[in-house]
């Protein structure tokens, strides 16, 4: 196990004596998939805790989590804001994107664990962070490239998940991983194995390091560095005996 792993794993048992000891919720940061796999990887009932985690919207990809005492008697919030970024002039905004908008956030200083996920819309987009750092990113973030923008609080009814995606279609002689993988990315079966082996590829949130995973309808699959996209339906078989299989990409 990595250095850096093992840190995190005993920050999590910390994390968990802390709600334990004094009867409160704890909060992580947010949360990238490989950290939330060790979370839901944590046996938190040994330490006399619950723990929950929660991204702003449901399918969120990166979350935070909430460590909470079994004797919590009172509700809770996560502390996360939504917040939109909107061009001052519409007409004159350049087409920005996610990395558009990520790295004008971070530019700022702002460390990657304090920001959520960023849904990108026409002209404007919407983002995830820890409440504590709003204020400050709503002053100081006024550009994005080129354009002037305005950092304003989102209403519950803006947050709606617009994703782009393409439907791609091919055939498999099983319903491995890197079989579907390979259709979905467009590339060999052998220059995969290593994405898998490094730990770089999961299922439906949850870390996959074999090749010979086998894969359901509707499984997500995201591929740290290469996007996500969803198995969507396995058809028939050709005269081949081979699989017909339907892949909703993310794109």
């Amino acid at each position: 196990m990595k250095e850096q792993e093992v840190q995190f794993r005993k920050r999590l048992a910390d994390l968990a004596r802390t709600a334990y000891y004094r009867e409160i919720p704890v909060f992580t940061d947010f949360l990238d998939l490989n950290e939330l796999h060790m979370v839901h990887s944590f046996r938190p009932e040994e330490a006399g805790v619950m723990i929950r985690t929660f991204g702003g919207y449901e399918e969120a990809e990166r979350q935070i989590a909430a460590f909470l005492p079994d004797a919590l008697s009172y509700s809770y919030d996560f502390p996360i804001i939504s917040l939109k970024i909107r061009p001052l002039q519409k007409k004159f905004a350049e087409d920005l994107s996610h990395r558009d908008y990520l790295g004008a956030l971070l530019n700022l200083g702002v460390d990657r664990s304090k920001i959520g996920d960023i849904l990108v819309g026409e002209k404007e987009a919407i983002f995830f962070c820890e409440e504590g750092i709003a204020p400050f990113l709503q002053q100081e973030l006024t550009r994005v490239r080129h354009t002037p923008v305005l950092v304003e609080e989102a209403a519950p009814d803006e947050i709606q998940v617009t994703e782009h995606t393409e439907v791609v279609r091919g055939t498999v002689s099983t319903v491995r991983l890197d079989s579907v993988m390979s259709v979905a990315l467009k590339a060999s079966r052998s220059s995969l194995v290593s994405l898998i082996e490094e730990g770089k590829v999961f299922v439906n949130g949850r870390l996959v390091t074999s090749n010979g995973c086998l894969l359901k309808e509707n499984d997500l699959i995201s591929v740290r560095g290469n996007g996500r996209f969803r198995l969507l339906t396995l058809g028939g078989q050709t005269k081949k005996g081979r699989c017909v299989i339907e892949i909703e990409k993310y794109l």
